[in-house]
């Protein structure tokens, strides 16, 4: 059993990316590119427990993955299924996006309903109140309950078809509705499971917070502090390091849902394994995380404070609203597809970062040439597995 690696050159499809690995001195794996040479290189090869044969290439220039490097891999990847994604969109996002975007409307309208609930659901207020009548009712607090379940129900429907098309998107395997929804149902109770856990942890970290800022409030009012006060910047920095440290431990657990999907673990595994892969790649799961939720919220706030009502006529004829809720889901969709896949993508940007893929891909691909999407116009490390 024999695996040879060489380099390849020219021979790259267009819009298909490439890389190549290298071992480094440490006890990691890092992912290594380099600008194509004139000719192939002569291939090199080492006895392995007397039965495999590898090849090392060494090369002296790094690329650093960014996070341009990952929504472009990933949005090639939607653009070669893009009829397969928008099946996706349409089944699984597009009802979370909608619902999201009419929910402020819907809300106003079940806390205080008129005569013409046709009319009442079309107009915005320009009311600051519009959004916030009666919150403690009992009407308020059953419908947010089941628009609650509604979104997580179709999130996690939605998580677990796009991440497992990418997924195997990404090795260039055929996808399929059929094979995304056999997904779903072998990942839906993994990944509720591993969402309890999730809320679980973030409820624990929250009511630390909440504790700290009531002692924060206390001390507050019993010395009190102006602005040249040293109180105030004690409070500031105590605010700061609060955000970092949500910021870390989110950052942290990124890929907790793309390995709930590909890898089948759940519960407290996938924190402990997306802690360890996200190493080294921290930085750009923050960026793609502030990215798509900078952009996320905007659009939903657009929606909710750009609906003056200055179109005339009633009912379902304002096309003002409509306009707008349309828009809003259409974008929204668009974004969480592209978020999603993003992350799927880093996954696979980390395991080929901790020398976990290279051994993957060349098990799943017996004779067969492979190349590995990471970064174009570099040498594709060409991987033969030979029985």
């Amino acid at each position: 059993m024999h695996i040879h690696s060489r380099h390849a050159y020219e021979t790259t499809p267009p819009n298909f990316t490439s890389s190549t690995f290298s071992s480094s001195s440490s006890s990691s794996q890092q992912l290594l590119l380099h600008n194509p040479p004139p000719q192939p290189p002569q291939t090199t090869s080492s006895t392995m427990n007397s039965s495999t044969t590898t090849t090392t290439t060494t090369t002296t220039s790094q690329s650093i993955v960014d996070i341009w490097c990952v929504i472009t891999e990933s949005k090639r990847i939607i653009n070669a299924h893009s009829r397969h994604f928008l099946a996706l969109s349409v089944l699984f996002l597009l009802p979370l996006s909608f619902s999201l975007a009419v929910f402020p409307t819907l809300l106003s309208t079940v806390a205080a309903p008129s005569p013409n609930h046709i009319h009442s659901l079309l107009r915005l207020s320009d009311d600051p109140s519009f959004f916030h009548l009666h919150p403690t009712s009992h009407k308020t607090l059953i419908f947010s309950s089941l628009f609650l379940c509604f979104t997580l129900f179709f999130f996690l429907l939605a998580v677990a078809a796009v991440t497992s098309s990418v997924y195997h998107g990404f090795y260039g395997r055929p996808v399929k509705v059929l094979n995304s929804i056999r997904s779903i149902l072998s990942s839906f109770l993994p990944l509720l499971g591993t969402l309890i856990v999730f809320c679980v942890v973030f409820g624990c970290l929250g009511w630390s917070w909440y504790r700290v800022i009531g002692l924060i409030e206390q001390i507050v009012g019993e010395y009190g502090f102006s602005y040249n006060s040293p109180n105030l910047i004690a409070v500031l920095l105590i605010g700061v390091l609060l955000l970092g440290i949500n910021l870390y431990v989110f950052v942290s657990f990124s890929l907790v849902h793309v390995i709930v999907v590909v890898e089948g673990k759940w519960g407290f595994t996938p924190f402990r394994r997306s802690q360890h892969l996200v190493r080294g790649m921290r930085w750009v799961a923050l960026m793609l995380i502030g990215f798509f939720g900078f952009f996320e919220v905007v659009v939903l706030w657009v929606s909710m404070v750009a609906g003056v009502d200055d179109i005339s006529g009633d009912g379902w004829s304002k096309c003002g609203f409509v306009l707008r809720i349309v828009t809003t889901s259409t974008v929204l969709t668009l974004l969480l597809l592209h978020s999603i896949a993003a992350t799927t993508v880093l996954y696979m940007y980390c395991k080929a970062l901790h020398g976990e893929l290279a051994g993957e891909i060349a098990h799943e691909f017996a004779t067969e040439y492979v190349s590995l999407p990471f970064d174009e116009k570099k040498v594709p490390h060409v991987v033969c597995y030979v029985c």
